[in-house]
Order: structure tokens, then C-alpha cells, then sequence
């Protein structure tokens, strides 16, 4: 099962297995969620090594909590995306005690190749350096939808505001952000 041609009930149907244990049933959410949770994360560390590791605890931490996910409460891959953001943010914290960091504008290296973001001729590095001049939760909904291709549904329950609030968001984030990339072409 591919990341791209997730099917509800199949994942449904994973998670209730491995919310009772199913090792097999958790090691093929993790094939189908890897990707993703990596974009998530390469995307707000600066290094490939740390977002291997941060990817890698994010499914351990998710397998020692599978017994207390309540699908009711919020989608798995938001469930996924929660951990993810909490452990970038644990790892800032222990890197540099002292400094005081804004984790909404925690972005990558220039080597991160985010996809899918534009169809216009700037290339990623340009597209990278618009989106940092953002507004922390409109980068942070522009680089979920569009980078780490989440559903409005997944993304309002990641961030705990509702759909329509992600919307707007969303719009006013695109907005800003057309602005900044014309004037950089000017």
C-alpha cells in the first residue's frame, strides 16, 4: 500500500490491529506514513541523520502509545504528525537549552528539495526563502498541505483548529506568499 493511494478503510482497518498489537499491522502503517512523517520533519531540522532519528522515535513513540489512540479523537496521520512536531520541538529544546527558539519558523537546510510546492519558474531554494518570511501557523499549513500533502481535515486536527479556520489560513498564507514572490521577481 502506497502513501498516495492510502485507502481509509484498509488504514482503518491497520490501525485497529495495531491499536490491539499487531506488530505486522503497525510495520505496514509505517511503510505507508515513513515518507510522509520524514517530509514533516526533514522539512524542520536542518539535518538528514536528525531527521532519520526524529522519524525513526516518532514510530517508536507511536507504537508504545498505539493502546491509547482513540481514532474518534483525531485521524492517525494527524495523530503521526502531533508526535512528529512534539519531538522537533523536544529536540530544539535539548540542543539549545539557553536560547529561546520560535518552533513555528523552524524550517530546513537548503538541501531539503520540498515537492509539489509550485508550478511557477522559481526554483525550491527561492520558493524556501518566501515561505520563511511567513507567519509561523501559515507556514506551518502551507508546508502541511503542500509539502506534506495532508488533508485539511488531517491538518485542523494536527493543529487543533477547525477546518474552516485552516482554510483561511491557508488562503491568507498563499496570499502573503504571492506577494513575496513578486517582489522578488521585481
Amino acid at each position: 500500500m502506497q502513501e498516495n493511494t492510502e485507502n481509509t478503510s484498509e488504514i482503518d482497518e491497520l490501525v485497529e490491529k495495531a491499536v490491539n498489537g499487531d506488530g505486522e499491522a503497525f510495520g505496514k502503517l509505517y511503510d505507508v506514513y515513513i515518507n510522509r512523517v520524514y517530509r514533516h520533519i526533514s522539512y524542520r531540522v536542518g539535518s538528514r541523520d536528525d531527521a532519520e532519528d526524529l522519524t525513526q522515535k516518532t514510530f517508536i513513540r507511536a507504537w508504545d502509545a498505539m493502546g491509547r489512540y482513540k481514532k474518534t479523537a483525531v485521524p492517525f496521520a494527524a495523530w503521526l504528525t502531533r508526535i512528529a512536531h512534539n519531538l522537533v520541538i523536544d529536540f530544539y529544546r535539548s540542543r539549545k537549552p539557553d536560547t529561546d527558539i520560535d518552533f513555528d519558523t523552524v524550517t530546513a537546510a537548503p538541501e531539503y528539495d520540498p515537492e509539489h510546492l509550485t508550478e511557477q519558474h522559481f526554483n525550491q531554494a527561492e520558493i524556501r526563502k518566501a515561505i520563511r518570511k511567513l507567519k509561523g501557523d501559515q507556514q506551518q499549513v502551507i508546508v502541511m498541505r503542500f509539502i506534506d500533502d495532508y488533508s485539511y481535515e488531517e491538518i485542523a486536527a494536527s493543529l487543533g483548529k477547525s477546518e474552516g479556520a485552516v482554510r483561511v489560513i491557508l488562503h491568507r498564507g498563499l496570499a502573503k506568499l504571492k506577494t513575496i514572490i513578486e517582489k522578488t521577481q521585481q
